[in-house]
């Protein structure tokens, strides 16, 4: 394992000194932007270094990590251990049959509190255990702010997913499948979303928009054992899933469920949770899982039907404790190649991406709940480095009445916001308040209704383009989802 991480740290320090060579050679031939070649090649020769120390630092230190469990095997016989996970993942299903899913599950790969609550349903199949979750919206938003910026829509927010395990010996497999049907209900280039960027549609990149989410978003394979008491090693990845990076991926954070509307930060902390093409391997406990990623870190095309296969050329490194059933942290970093495309024929940038989140459920009383998330996210550019904050919570009560909100902050770059006459960072920001009412549950679903209001924040350089320092937004939806599952 130790020579499989040092060939990984040769090889990216030899593809980061070839490709400032290759990016240097394709600005270059671009024409008229010489001098934005001249500019990425200084950078990559001023960050060369550090980045590949940086990276150094994460390789060896994972190193340790997967040499410690393996040593200690030569040691010591793997104790028996036929459960499926540790007595904190488990809960019983109605049949008082053990449960193989956990509160503490995420998207991908990545942890929940685990006293989250369970909106699913569960059913069992030939000695299957199934679940089902999901989140459907149909809302109408409004965001105000100068034409080719503000808009309003109405559309639908959704996304299904099916999970089936069984245990197979000592260890345990299952298969996910997560889709969506946003490539047909949610028109254009995305839904209205002020100060939201990312990815290119028609031929340009999106902005004051948020793109809809691909039909596949997941479709994995994941297999976990016990190597020795108290410790299982797993293995995760299939043609679309999530790599080891960033926090759990917002339509899944109990902070967030009952909010349609996506974070602006979404591209520095949990844009790669939809990637076509993902292997993940690492080894966990009760308290801290530790797990490291290749993939396709590409955006994905405008076709949101299909699979953007690519090279698994990108990599990450995530760590996650979870010290109390309460509370999980977990800090990522990952090298993305060639992850944002450019309009015009320029070549797609890399992105180095650095993450770290905290999670916190607190019980008010035996029936309300207050979820919060504070996460920090980092992009390392070739022509800048950016940062951004967001901070998210929500107060349920019975799962009836949920009050939710979310503030942000983040820099970001002239041209991802179509200032294309500059070349700042602009740093920007939003906050939304929203409320929530669902019915009582009726065979194993819950609707609900409410809306949000949201400001987004501008610097005074900005104000002629959206009507002002703040532009207004809001929107009002009709929701379903599936029932909390006791645990």
């Amino acid at each position: 394992m130790i020579g499989a991480l040092s060939s990984i740290l040769v090889l990216h320090t030899g593809l980061f000194a070839s490709r400032t060579r290759l990016r240097a050679a394709r600005y270059g031939a671009a024409g008229s932007h010489s001098s934005r070649a001249r500019a990425v090649v200084a950078r990559h020769n001023r960050d060369a270094y550090e980045v590949s120390r940086s990276m150094s630092r994460l390789v060896f230190s994972f190193a340790l990590l997967f040499a410690w469990p393996a040593a200690a095997q030569e040691h010591q016989h793997p104790a028996p251990d036929p459960a499926p996970a540790t007595q904190e993942h488990q809960h019983h299903t109605g049949d008082a049959q053990q449960s193989l899913f956990s509160t503490r599950d995420g998207s991908g790969t990545s942890w929940l509190p685990a006293n989250s609550p369970m909106y699913a349903g569960h059913a069992s199949a030939g000695g299957w255990q199934l679940m089902w979750h999901g989140n459907v919206f149909l809302q109408f938003i409004n965001e105000s702010a100068e034409e080719h910026r503000g808009a309003h829509q109405t559309g639908s927010i959704n996304w299904v997913m099916g999970m089936a395990r069984r245990q197979v010996g000592n260890g345990r497999v299952g298969v996910t499948t997560m889709l969506s049907a946003e490539p047909w209900t949610i028109g254009g280039c995305g839904y209205p979303d002020l100060l939201a960027t990312g990815e290119l549609c028609d031929g340009d990149t999106i902005h004051d928009r948020q793109h809809p989410h691909d039909l596949f978003m997941e479709l994995a394979l994941e297999y976990e054992r016990p190597i020795r008491e108290g410790l299982r090693w797993f293995a995760y990845g299939g043609p679309a899933g999530e790599p080891a990076l960033g926090p759990v991926a917002f339509p899944h954070r109990v902070s967030a469920l009952a909010n349609p509307i996506a974070p602006i930060t979404h591209h520095w902390l949990d844009a790669t949770h939809i990637t076509f093409g993902v292997i993940t391997s690492g080894v966990r406990s009760s308290r801290w899982n530790a797990e490291a990623s290749i993939f396709n870190g590409r955006e994905p095309g405008q076709n949101r039907t299909d699979f953007d296969f690519a090279a698994l050329d990108s990599y990450s490194a995530r760590f996650t404790l979870a010290p109390t059933a309460t509370t999980v942290f977990q800090v990522s970093a990952g090298k993305l190649n060639d992850a944002e495309l450019e309009p015009g024929g320029l070549p797609p940038n890399d992105v180095t991406r650095v993450t770290a989140s905290a999670s916190y459920n607190r019980a008010l009383s035996a029936s309300a709940l207050w979820a919060s998330t504070i996460a920090w996210g980092m992009n390392d550019e070739p022509l800048n480095t950016t940062h951004a904050l967001l901070v998210e919570s929500t107060i349920a009560q019975r799962d009836r009445h949920v009050g939710f909100m979310r503030f942000e902050v983040v820099g970001k770059p002239a041209h991802d916001l179509h200032v294309h006459e500059s070349t700042e960072v602009f740093i920007v920001g939003k906050i939304q308040l929203g409320y929530a009412y669902y019915l009582r549950p009726a065979r194993g679903l819950q609707f609900g209704m409410g809306g949000s209001v949201a400001g987004s924040l501008v610097p005074e350089a900005l104000a002629p383009r959206y009507g002002g320092r703040v532009a207004p937004g809001v929107a009002v939806f009709v929701t379903l989802r599936p029932a909390s599952h006791a645990m």
